[in-house]
């Protein structure tokens, strides 16, 4: 930034008339030119140093709503200010924003609805263009003397940190989450869908209401015979979002490699990525929040098999891995507004992956959004375990013919899985994914 002017044009002409006078009281021997000029200096220095010596204390307290914004959602920015302006002149005050917010809003202080208030509130909105953390501000201000002569530009605040998130695709309910109500639990009549009446009975107790008598079973047994108790459960998943450096091609740090996603014009922050890991990261965000509405507890993990914002500088909670309701929407969209690629080393799957997924005893579906496989990961991921109700897969890559034999690998394994590029619209995918033969 330039260094800042010290004299408004009023001050830059009080200097040139002072320097002109002294020059013709010193050639021409005037004592009443050299006492104008004398005036004159002392008058800009006077200015100059009163601006810079008694610096007004403003405090500034800056409100972001919603607290956690989202790509292409706009966000409503209040100011407010306190502090008054030296000898009770206007200023100019400039919030300080990143290029991808465009242009910078400039106010008037104090205030024009309230010119003697102490307080002045100032709003604006922001429209982000893109995932990541940014820093909205400083707010800088511009003063001047009562005379106009002198300038100032100071710095108000230090600016306040600001995360943008994926948004979200709404999603219809595929077969992934068929049967569940509609708070996304599974009753016991439900999870043993394969049992028998009998099974889902016990004798009768004293106590119990008739209403809740089976009687064909009752029949069938020559005793009285109740319903037993309908235990609800929760739901889990596990979502898998791969990182790894080259399954999305070659990462950078420009807008050039977002054209294959049309986005040519959009100014990024200093995020590692591709436009096929940005499709994921949207995928995944759409994905994990479908999937939380409908009641499931959720396990997020990237391609190692850790938590998957373990180095996400946006998380809440980088070490957590479970997430669930509306908290957990909020978290893992947070999460992954700062999602980066993993380092160049990592090119292949790990076999740890494995353990993870097909180790456990969880029952619920699995979802995993990757970027390019090869036919050895790609059955590393499908796996042998029984242990997991479906599998789900969304290969992200440029070309999808690249992903057919890795796709049929996964399908060979019961997996529901089809390949997309940056340009397939989600929803497309996710009735393709529905469809897709295992």
């Amino acid at each position: 930034m330039a260094t800042p002017r010290p004299f408004r044009p009023r001050g830059w002409l009080l200097l040139g008339c002072g320097l002109a006078a002294f020059l013709l009281a010193w050639l021409l021997g005037r004592r009443d030119l050299l006492t104008v000029a004398m005036f004159c200096f002392a008058l800009l220095a006077a200015a100059y140093g009163a601006l810079h010596l008694f610096k007004t204390g403003f405090t500034l307290k800056r409100t972001v709503s919603p607290m956690l914004g989202q790509v292409g959602q706009p966000l409503e920015v209040t100011l407010e200010v306190h502090g008054r302006n030296p000898g009770g002149t206007q200023s100019r005050l400039v919030e300080t924003l990143p290029f991808s917010f465009r242009d910078m809003p400039a106010f008037t202080h104090p205030n024009p609805v309230a010119p003697r208030s102490l307080r002045s509130d100032y709003h604006y909105t922001l429209h982000p263009s893109h995932r990541g953390v940014f820093t909205i501000g400083p707010l800088r201000g511009n003063f001047t003397d009562p005379f106009d002569v002198a300038f100032l530009h100071r710095r108000i605040d230090d600016g306040d940190r600001l995360t943008i998130a994926p948004a979200a695709v709404p999603l219809p309910a595929i077969s992934l989450t068929e049967g569940r109500g509609p708070d996304g639990t599974h009753s016991t009549r439900e999870l043993a869908h394969a049992r028998q009446d009998d099974v889902m009975t016990r004798d009768y107790r004293h106590g119990d209401p008739m209403r809740r008598v089976h009687w064909p079973v009752t029949a069938r047994q020559g005793k009285l015979m109740v319903r037993a108790e309908e235990s609800v459960t929760t739901p889990e998943a596990q979502l898998l979002l791969d990182r790894r450096h080259l399954a999305y091609g070659e990462p950078g740090r420009s807008t050039e490699r977002f054209q294959a996603a049309g986005r040519t014009n959009a100014a990024l922050p200093d995020l590692a990525t591709t436009a096929a890991f940005e499709a994921a990261i949207v995928a995944a965000v759409s994905i994990a929040t479908h999937l939380m509405e409908q009641g499931y507890t959720l396990g997020v993990v990237d391609h190692r098999g850790e938590p998957a914002f373990l180095t996400s500088a946006s998380a809440p909670d980088p070490s957590r891995e479970e997430f669930s309701g509306h908290h957990g929407i909020f978290d893992v969209a947070a999460g992954l507004a700062a999602l980066e690629l993993s380092g160049p080393g990592e090119t292949a799957l790990p076999a740890a992956l494995a353990q993870k997924l097909h180790g456990g005893t969880s029952l619920g579906p699995l979802v995993a959004v990757t970027g390019l496989l090869s036919e050895p990961e790609a059955q590393l991921l499908a796996g042998n375990s029984e242990t997991i109700h479906s599998s789900y897969a969304l290969l992200l890559c440029e070309d999808p013919a690249q992903a057919e034999p890795a796709v049929r690998i996964l399908h060979r394994a019961g997996w529901h899985a089809v390949a997309l590029t940056p340009r397939t619209p989600l929803l497309a995918a996710w009735h393709a994914l529905d469809g897709s033969t295992p």
